[in-house]
């Protein structure tokens, strides 16, 4: 399948899912009262909104290079990711108010029942589910947002473990532990909207990538036989993608042609990385005076 289709697949998932569990939370919460139930269906509700969102930005980010766009629309994505953190602080803050309140005010009345727990109890197993599914499509389709969302649901399963805390709490004659566990769900909500945001500023950023694939492009440009060295190495996000540029060392006595041939195929062996959207190099011939020590690609190099 293709990534245009996995994509818009697994947010459409995302958002029937979330859809459903706002109905189950919020009609539980209703027949019970309890604010870690409610807190859960605060939570379920800005999934649903960001999950919209998703979709919608899945959608753009999926259409194929235009004249304006040559490069494709991927870079979307990270903007799709900090709607989700957007998203995802508004809940945390609507729950921190709310449980905050009930604590200062000690106006705590609950009569949960069985049902906020089955609903909770519901709650992490299909979180569960989401997390491992969106994980692995994020990760195999090198997506951002789904990777977001993976995290979300993630946090998710362990906010529906605490409010589960405080309704049992709540049952067994500690009316406080179920506010408490409201507020526990609010700074978990809370971390993963800072996760997500922390990850993505490194796209929009331009950051370097992690240091084992920078290890990995440069020793794919080592590779070629008749590369001496390198130096000037810069990989960086573009989006989620990943632009290289570098320059390379060769001895000055190859013709034009045998220049670009190698030239060409450190291109190919470096643009081979899933990873990688573009790649430039340089050909420094020995007599120019150009081969210089990189103490960058010294550390990362595997000289044989």
């Amino acid at each position: 399948m293709s990534r245009r289709s996995t994509l818009r697949r697994v947010g459409l998932l995302v958002l029937a899912v979330n859809l459903t569990l706002v109905g189950l939370k919020g009609a539980v919460w209703w027949l019970s009262g309890s604010l870690a139930v409610q807190s859960e269906a605060v939570n379920s509700a800005a999934d649903a909104v960001y999950s919209l969102v998703i979709v919608a930005g899945l959608y753009l980010t999926t259409q194929p290079p235009d004249f304006e766009h040559p490069h494709g629309h991927e870079r979307i994505e990270p903007f799709v990711s900090l709607f989700v953190a957007a998203g995802i602080f508004f809940a945390g803050g609507v729950v921190i108010w709310q449980s905050g309140t009930a604590l200062l005010t000690g106006d705590v009345s609950v009569t949960s029942g069985p049902a906020a727990i089955g609903v909770l109890l519901f709650s992490a197993a299909a979180k569960y589910g989401l997390y491992r599914y969106c994980l692995a499509a994020g990760e195999e389709r090198r997506s951002p947002a789904l990777i977001a969302t993976a995290k979300d649901n993630r946090n998710d399963i362990l906010t529906a473990g605490a409010a589960l805390v405080g309704v049992v709490g709540a049952l067994l004659g500690f009316p406080l532990a179920d506010p408490l566990a409201a507020m526990v769900v609010a700074v978990g909500i809370l971390y993963t909207g800072v996760e997500v945001v922390r990850d993505n500023v490194t796209y929009l950023v331009g950051g370097a990538p992690p240091e084992e694939l920078r290890r990995e492009i440069l020793n794919r440009a080592l590779a070629h036989p008749d590369v001496e060295g390198a130096h000037d190495v810069i990989a960086h996000y573009v989006g989620p993608e990943i632009d290289v540029s570098l320059h390379i060392e060769v001895e000055g006595e190859r013709t034009l042609n045998e220049a670009h041939d190698i030239e060409t195929a450190v291109i190919q062996a470096v643009r081979d990385l899933p990873e990688v959207d573009d790649v430039f190099v340089h050909v420094d011939p020995r007599e120019l005076g150009e081969w210089k020590n990189d103490d960058e690609v010294d550390r990362l190099a595997d000289w044989d």
